[in-house]
């Protein structure tokens, strides 16, 4: 009977996985780095750890002394309070609305213009393109006024057009998407587009559109937490509750004399979650549209 022979095999040496000197220096350098990202990640995320703790809080525990990190005795009060005080869920949609429809048309307007100051060779271009860009640096607070004068003749203060008319075009969008344009499309493409015949129309909405996905949901980002976020305004242009945004309503828990805590703090987490689901639904986009950008 033969019998089998069996090659013995030796274990791989590990000397090929071993690391550099200057990958030795790298790691320990690294380290530390990591270190330090992570304490100032912590300290970025702690007041939204506490305000998420707090509105499971009851009142008394929300101003013991010493305060307590972890609630003692969870409670969904704060959180039915919200809809109680003050009509909450008519400002959330109010918000949400607004702020949607702001979101959509300032990433049309801007990749638009973007597109016309990137691509287009007029006269007096780089002029117009100056004075947009120079009034995004002028403060808001400084012609509020007169915008507020303009729609009081166009009859739009408390409404839904006049709340958003300051948020229909945005100069760093546009400037934003310029750069983006001059940077990452290429002109053979668009020529090559006109040459098969097809119209400035269809190449914006079918070439440009898709090319320009990662920076239009970067945009979209900002432009959702820009109009979100916005106070000042909504409080001047509205005079009725039924208009009122979320902003406004988190304002209302705060009296002279007195601060509804847990409510506001209640109401604060309601109000980012759009941002949070916003970010997170638009964030693959923005992954997967770089990941394609090295792709010829």
């Amino acid at each position: 009977m033969d019998t089998v022979k069996y090659k013995e095999v030796k274990p791989k040496s590990l000397r090929g996985f071993a690391l550099s000197a200057q990958d030795k220096r790298e790691l320990w350098w690294r380290i530390p780095l990591h270190i330090v990202l992570i304490m100032g990640a912590g300290l970025m995320l702690l007041p939204f750890i506490w305000m998420f703790a707090t509105s499971f809080k009851p009142s008394p525990e929300i101003v013991a002394w010493p305060p307590t990190f972890i609630p003692q005795k969870p409670t969904l009060e704060n959180y039915g309070k919200v809809f109680e005080l003050m009509p909450f869920g008519r400002y959330f949609l109010n918000s949400l609305v607004i702020t949607l429809i702001c979101m959509v048309t300032i990433c049309l307007t801007s990749s638009l213009a973007g597109y016309i100051f990137g691509i287009f060779r007029f006269p007096g271009r780089n002029i117009l393109f100056i004075i947009v860009l120079a009034t995004a640096i002028v403060p808001f607070e400084t012609y509020m006024i007169p915008l507020y004068l303009l729609m009081k003749e166009l009859n739009a203060i408390d409404t839904y057009q006049g709340l958003m008319a300051p948020y229909f075009i945005m100069s760093f969008g546009i400037f934003f998407m310029r750069q983006n344009y001059i940077a990452f499309l290429p002109e053979e493409l668009l020529d090559a587009a006109r040459i098969d015949g097809a119209g400035e129309w269809k190449i914006y909405w079918q070439i440009v559109i898709p090319l320009s996905s990662s920076a239009l949901a970067a945009l979209a980002i900002y432009a959702f937490i820009s109009v979100w976020g916005a106070f000042i305004w909504p409080l001047l242009i509205t005079n009725s509750s039924d208009l009122k945004t979320v902003e406004l309503g988190l304002a209302g828990f705060q009296t002279a004399y007195t601060v509804e805590y847990g409510p506001l703090m209640a109401g604060s987490v309601i109000c980012l979650l759009p941002i949070l689901v916003i970010f997170i639904v638009l964030r693959r986009q923005i992954i997967e549209s770089v990941a394609m950008t090295g792709m010829k």
